[in-house]
């Protein structure tokens, strides 16, 4: 969980999560004694001064940076104030590691050890932390694969070769080589190094679909979209798009599906049931349905019509209204309205009243849906698009609700 930044150093923000105290704790706890100690402590200095040189990197291209030290892994964000170059950005990735090895190194050499010779490195806990910590973990960062320093290097130089497409291929490829690693040492009787791979293959899959969802909102320009182009190839093409992370067909579509293969009851029982959903909607109306679809699964609902969920009760409504059952419409949608009051319901019953040619009830709700004020673009939109309000749309009162709500976007 993210919280505030802990404190500052040299004017960077820097964020110490509790998984960083854990991951000191862990290599006390492994290493005992004296050599966990040292190690531990050796471990957060290195880890600092590694984000430093990666954030005073990238404050020396004008970005602003800020640090965060979390479970196994430190991270320095930053925000380019102008485009970066390929060099830039790898200078940046360099910049830790190549602190890291150098001030480990040179503190060594203080210390009057030398870091290739492996004697003199275990004589004394504080040589031995400082190696590790410094040097060793620092060429660690240096492998070529993501999330590591190594990896972003490597995708710098490869994106001069294959623009728009060294993320993804080494996604693939540091997945590839992490799972490797993680069978090799996991089945060579090293379980405990095993576990050093789990992190960031973890971090490489989340990378991932992170990559995917991106690639999505990218075609798409918005979640909503996204997710009703999934669902719009579920009704024309009887097989459902990708849907965005979090979002799912709609009950209607399962419903649909189980009433073609016959099983009525259970289309009925699906449907019924989502009423009673107490967790916020994750999908999207039928809009995409037939009229006889959506009037056959209508026709195996109960009588009343079952309530419970706004939005399922909403997009009952919205149904009811476009297959031209409008007076049961109507009703449904503000028996919604006072139990659950919101700018949707009331446009549907405004659209119910001007379809049966009550213009004024219709203003009345419209007004009612602005002064809710829950979805008042969603307002604009269907004083815009809904054919029932198109002999409305050239009214005093309804021309300066719209302006109105132009002036509110």
């Amino acid at each position: 969980m993210s919280t505030s930044p802990s404190l500052r150093i040299f004017g960077f923000p820097v964020d110490i999560r509790p998984g960083f105290v854990m991951l000191l704790a862990l290599f006390a706890f492994v290493n005992q004694g004296e050599v966990g100690l040292w190690l531990a402590g050796c471990v957060g200095v290195f880890t600092l001064i590694h984000e430093l040189g990666h954030a005073f990197a990238a404050r020396a291209t004008g970005a602003k940076a800020s640090i965060a030290l979390d479970f196994m892994a430190g991270y320095a964000s930053f925000v380019p104030t102008r485009p970066l170059k390929r060099w830039e950005r790898a200078g940046i990735s360099v910049a830790g590691p190549a602190v890291q090895i150098g001030l480990g190194v040179a503190l060594l050499s203080a210390m009057g050890v030398n870091p290739l010779d492996f004697d003199q490195v275990h004589r004394t806990a504080p040589a031995l932390a400082v190696w590790w910590a410094g040097p060793i973990i620092g060429l660690v960062n240096l492998i070529p694969i993501l999330p590591l320093d190594g990896g972003n290097i490597v995708m710098a130089g490869l994106d001069a070769i294959i623009p728009g497409r060294a993320r993804t291929v080494m996604l693939y490829f540091s997945i590839a080589a992490t799972a490797t690693g993680l069978v090799w040492f996991a089945t060579s009787g090293r379980s405990f190094t095993s576990f050093f791979f789990v992190f960031p293959l973890l971090t490489q899959l989340q990378m991932l679909q992170h990559r995917k969802t991106q690639a999505g909102l990218d075609q798409h320009g918005t979640w909503q979209h996204w997710a009703a182009s999934a669902e719009r190839d579920a009704w024309t093409t009887g097989k459902p798009g990708a849907f965005p992370p979090g979002m799912n067909l709609s009950p209607w579509y399962k419903a649909a599906e189980l009433a073609r293969r016959g099983r009525l009851d259970d289309a009925a029982s699906l449907l019924t049931n989502d009423f009673a959903v107490v967790q916020p909607p994750n999908w999207m109306p039928p809009d995409d349905a037939s009229d006889a679809e959506l009037r056959a699964l209508v026709g195996l609902l109960p009588q009343p019509l079952p309530i419970g969920n706004a939005y399922s009760e909403y997009v009952l409504a919205s149904v009811l209204t476009r297959l031209g059952d409008f007076e049961q419409a109507g009703r449904y949608a503000a028996d919604l309205y006072r139990r659950s009051p919101g700018s949707m319901p009331a446009v549907v019953v405004a659209q119910c009243a001007a379809a049966l040619h009550d213009e004024e009830l219709a203003v009345q709700w419209l007004r009612a849906a602005f002064s809710v004020g829950t979805n008042l673009p969603g307002l604009a939109e269907a004083i815009d698009t809904r054919r029932e309000f198109s002999n409305l749309r050239g009214r005093p009162d309804v021309m300066q609700l719209r302006h109105t709500l132009a002036a509110a976007s």
